[in-house]
């Protein structure tokens, strides 16, 4: 079974192309490592809430778009293996390919798909 990594983060708004370029420069290293599809989404229709919210979970500002973000793997060895040699990546250091946005306050999480519809 397939095994999902989710990703929500909080990006400069008038960053939106340079994260569009940050996301095709690194998202192909997750294919190569062994990941069957990424996919970036940025958000349109986000409501806030009342209790909680994708911007509360990241601190969103005023200026930034929540973005929601996905890879998924063939099953979680695959992803431990790809994950673990992303690490030592040096297309993956900040330091080479620095990220539009504050990844502190990126929210991630692995996750076991348990409902899967065509």
């Amino acid at each position: 079974m397939s095994y999902i990594d989710g990703f929500v983060l909080a990006v400069p708004t008038d960053k939106k192309q340079a994260f569009i370029d940050h996301a095709r420069s690194m998202d192909p290293v997750f294919l190569e490592l062994g990941a069957t599809r990424v996919v970036e989404c940025w958000g349109e229709d986000v409501p806030h809430g009342t209790t909680t919210d994708f911007y509360r979970a990241v601190s969103a500002k005023d200026n930034e778009t929540v973005v929601f973000s996905w890879v998924e793997w063939p099953d979680k060895a695959t992803r431990d293996s790809g994950m673990a040699k992303m690490m030592d990546d040096p297309r993956m250091d900040p330091a080479n390919n620095p990220m539009p946005f504050d990844g502190q306050r990126m929210i991630f999480g692995g996750f076991t798909p348990i409902v899967e519809l065509p």
